[in-house]
């Protein structure tokens, strides 16, 4: 896991090292490890370096013959590529079989890789840069239109930092942010700056996008013959997956918690170490909120792993909260972030790997969404409802929000079951703009690899080919899965009732919500979003569910747009933050 960045130069320009400089240091949280650059007139890579596979030699840029690469993130076949494609390698650097595979198949080299990753590869052959993005979009990787050419980077925040585009809002992402809580699409939140999609590989010249290719769905597998077929099957998918995201030179560790996703890794981890298996589980200090801690703990035992729990209070959250924002420049509104990002500093002490059970829900259709979506009479249209709905709230409340999720309705493809395109729909946008994005920032801000076993595309060509009677069973989503977890870890319980992942924000916000409410008004964005009555009227209702989660997306708006787009850094907790205008 690293930082990438570069430029394609337009004819006539000249590299400016300032700007490489300060996109390295804009990347220097996601590779404190190292650092390399590469130059040619007609452009650079930058790498900032989280050494996790060959410690030793595979220091980055990696070149041969013409060709120079930088990557982001993990081939995890790597071994299988080399003893594939044969050659002669000057590193075990798991990110230099795509440099050799790109000199025999061009383009489509990363139709052979099996990982997570960003890569950009410079081919002085034919003066093109090539960027490419695995196919689930678990690595981010950014495009933006500058006054010398095509410049990209792992994180909108080097883009700005180097000037590349001025700081300015596309007021229709703005609105999808605040009603879905992330964005859709190729266009991020920023004007000028575009995300590569996931699966795409684009050829760079000149300054300008030649070409563009993207990695189609994985095959699905043949059907399987019956129910006890299909559990033997899925046993050797899942195995092989962790057992490749386990490939590591560090130590690794997991987030656990008392939900399924969670516990099918860590069967699969205690099964394939010998020495017991790190897990990591929060908790929060309000009562009466779901807390996974005591069936995280019961589930660890029943393994023998090593359970450490992190409490997260409403101190805590006032105290860090800014600087978690802070890390979400391209933006995700999910309470989630809170959980994630103490989870990741508290793992840092121990290791530089975390396996999470990210994907699970989208792959084995465990949303309750899913089901009301695939009703035969009167389904339900994912996400027909946003955050600020009915609330009275925003003084103009944003139009078309929805349309970047109808997109992917209308392309997740006909021939597919509506279960199936459920799950595609997810996977185009929510998956890669939230979960994964989320995963991503909040752990390389504290310099450590999140890896997602479910997230891969074997996985992907199984749980496609089973049918929807293997994935939805009655009420229940994931049903294969619950039986496999049945089998393997009856400790976690699979089929009984679970109570949910929720963070208390509206308990916290409400608790503060006068003060709160008051430098919230404050805000230009939120002065130009709401009137101030209507939102000190929604903290101070912020205990119910709705009114609670809408004053938590205010919040985050307010501490986003203040340090990405004012380029105001945090200056302490929520309050002091808020109070420097």
């Amino acid at each position: 896991m690293c930082g990438i960045a570069g430029i394609s130069l337009r004819p006539g320009m000249a590299l400016d090292q300032s700007m490489l400089d300060r996109m390295t240091a804009a990347l220097a949280h996601r590779g404190p490890d190292g650092q390399g650059q590469f130059t040619t007139p007609r452009g650079a890579l930058v790498h900032t370096r989280l050494a996790i596979i060959d410690l030793a030699t595979g220091d980055q840029p990696l070149y041969s013959g013409p060709l120079t690469l930088v990557a982001n993130g993990e081939i995890y076949n790597y071994r299988e590529l080399r003893e594939r494609f044969g050659g002669t390698y000057a590193t075990q650097s798991d990110c230099e079989p795509p440099l050799k595979i790109y000199a025999r198949a061009s383009m489509a080299y990363a139709e052979h890789l099996r990982g997570m990753y960003a890569i950009a590869l410079h081919d002085a052959a034919f003066h093109t840069f090539i960027l490419s993005r695995d196919l689930f979009g678990i690595k981010p990787l950014y495009v933006a239109r500058g006054a010398g050419g095509l410049a990209f980077a792992s994180e909108p925040r080097a883009l700005l930092e180097a000037g590349v585009v001025p700081r300015r809002l596309v007021d229709k992402k703005l609105g999808e942010l605040l009603n879905l809580q992330f964005t859709t699409g190729a266009q991020s939140i920023f004007a000028g700056i575009q995300r590569v999609l996931p699966g795409e590989t684009l050829s760079i010249r000149q300054g300008q996008v030649a070409r563009r290719t993207r990695l189609g769905l994985p095959t699905p597998m043949h059907r399987p013959e019956n129910e006890e077929d299909a559990l033997k099957r899925l046993d050797k998918v899942l195995e092989e997956a962790v057992e490749l995201h386990q490939r590591s030179d560090v130590a690794y560790g997991m987030f656990l918690s008392g939900g399924i996703d969670s516990a099918t890794i860590l069967a699969l981890m205690a099964r394939l170490n010998t020495s017991p298996v790190l897990a990591f589980t929060a908790g929060f200090d309000v009562p009466g909120v779901a807390d996974e801690r005591e069936a995280a703990a019961a589930i660890a035992r029943s393994v023998g792993a090593r359970h450490e729990r992190v409490e997260i209070t409403q101190a805590m959250m006032w105290e860090h909260l800014p600087e978690i924002v802070a890390c979400m420049d391209d933006p995700v509104a999910d309470y989630a972030i809170i959980p994630s990002w103490f989870l990741a500093r508290e793992a840092r002490k121990d290791v530089k790997v975390i396996l999470s059970g990210e994907g699970g829900d989208e792959m084995f259709a465990g949303y309750g969404r899913y089901r009301s979506a695939a009703r035969r009479f009167f389904p339900k249209p994912m996400r027909g409802h946003g955050v600020f709905d009915g609330l009275d709230v925003l003084r103009h409340p944003p139009r078309g929000w929805r349309e970047g999720i109808a997109t992917a309705e209308r392309q997740a493809g006909q021939h597919f079951t509506r279960l199936k395109r459920a799950q595609l729909t997810d996977m185009a946008d929510w998956l890669p703009h939230d979960l994964l994005l989320k995963l991503d920032r909040c752990l390389m801000a504290h310099g450590i690899e999140g890896r997602t076993p479910f997230i891969d595309k074997e996985v992907a060509a199984f749980a496609f080919s089973l049918p929807d009677s293997m994935l939805v069973r009655g009420r229940l989503g994931k049903y294969l899965l619950r039986r496999w977890l049945e089998k393997n870890m009856p400790a976690a319980q699979p089929f009984a009732r679970k109570q949910g992942f929720d963070v208390p924000v509206g308990a916290w916000i409400a608790a503060q919500a006068k003060p709160l409410a008051e430098l919230l008004v404050r805000q230009p964005i939120i002065a130009e979003l709401a009137e101030p009555g209507r939102v000190r009227a929604l903290l101070e209702r912020a205990e119910e569910k709705r009114a609670g989660f809408a004053a938590w997306v205010l919040l985050f708006t307010a501490l986003w747009h203040r340090r990405h787009i004012l380029d105001l850094p945090p200056v302490g907790d929520v309050f002091s933050t808020l109070r420097q205008i």
